[in-house]
């Protein structure tokens, strides 16, 4: 008599929730219709899994809703970042997946079920139905191929544990990473790619650069009163870039007043200690930011080599000179590595 009041219960249910999911398609595009399964979603965008569960199957889907995430995120005290950030993400949605279509009427308690993950979910229509501790909230919601079965708790197997590590290893970025991950510096970053330098930058070094930021940049354009875009133009653009760039990891505690350093370009830039810390003309804001590949120092101000000139460009006002010959290659460097100063840790000037 119970495993009959079962099978009503799930039958009931159905019925009663199709009328909200309501969406025809796939499994993926009944989820993606409810707001109710965002959390789910974003899960299967983020494992890679759209596409899986968008082929001919027929796949069955034990599919948590919202409020079952957010059930587990605050017994786990984690965010739903950090579950989306999970390594093995894709295998506790894999194990709500199983192969071909098995609606409430093929359930049978006791039933046991193997999952695309590979363990086995186990069917207890003693109470309810329940999927492991889950109890079905909504039962046979047809998609073209499959089903889905609603769910009130995620299912976790038994050889996974979503526990997040609460000091998580950051992952090592090279100078140019730092530089792609932090808008203020997109002109540098657009100026390295534009002198075909980011493969150089990325290589073992190590690598001490000087790096302008937007503002710099800025500051410069007006100066001559030309666009970024004819800055990026001009053929002797990697040197200015290369004339930011010294061999080696020299850090600020290495710096002395009056210390020359011959950069990439071939050209040396030198130091003035007696008031801040200055390269050339130029003043560090923000010294000793440590990358995989070596070390980044912010300045405000482009270096310029002296004999730089502009080309295809018409104007009146002189270039401002910061340097030697070969400034402009080091400066995109410098632009380059500054465009991801603020991930790095800010050690002192």
């Amino acid at each position: 008599m119970k495993k009959v009041m079962s099978m009503l219960m799930i039958l009931v249910l159905s019925i009663a929730m199709v009328p909200s999911f309501g969406a025809e398609g796939d499994i993926v595009d009944i989820a993606s219709g409810n707001e109710d399964f965002s959390v789910l979603v974003a899960a299967l965008q983020e494992a890679e899994l759209v596409s899986a569960l968008q082929g001919e199957g027929p796949f069955t889907v034990f599919a948590p809703t919202d409020e079952a995430f957010t059930e587990l995120l605050g017994a786990l005290d984690i965010t739903a970042a950090d579950l989306l950030a999970h390594p093995q993400l894709s295998e506790v949605l894999l194990y709500h997946v199983v192969s071909g279509k098995v609606m409430s009427t093929d359930l049978s308690d006791g039933m046991a079920a193997a999952t695309l993950q590979g363990e086995e979910l186990m069917v207890d229509l003693s109470d309810g139905v329940k999927i492991n501790d889950s109890a079905v909230t909504a039962a046979d919601l047809e998609a073209t191929n499959g089903v889905i079965h609603v769910i009130d708790s995620v299912l976790v197997p038994d050889a996974f544990s979503l526990e997040v590590s609460e000091e998580p290893m950051a992952e090592e970025k090279d100078i140019v990473d730092i530089a792609l991950g932090n808008e203020d510096f997109s002109i540098l970053v657009a100026a390295l790619q534009e002198a075909e330098l980011v493969e150089t930058l990325q290589g073992d070094g190590p690598f001490t650069v000087f790096a302008p930021t937007n503002a710099a940049f800025e500051e410069l354009l007006g100066a001559l009163d030309i666009s970024a875009a004819e800055l990026l133009e001009q053929p002797d653009l990697a040197k200015v870039l290369l004339y930011h760039v010294v061999s080696g990891q020299v850090m600020s505690t290495d710096l002395s007043d009056g210390l020359m350093a011959d950069t990439i370009n071939g050209n040396s830039i030198t130091f003035d200690l007696s008031d801040g810390v200055k390269v050339n003309d130029s003043m560090v804001v923000t010294a000793d930011l440590e990358g995989s590949n070596g070390v980044i120092h912010v300045i405000d101000s482009v270096l310029v080599p002296s004999d730089f000139a502009l080309q295809n460009v018409s104007m009146d006002e002189e270039i401002p000179k910061t340097g030697d010959v070969g400034l402009l290659p080091y400066a995109f460097v410098g632009i380059m590595s500054i465009s991801g100063y603020a991930l790095m840790k800010r050690k002192g000037q």
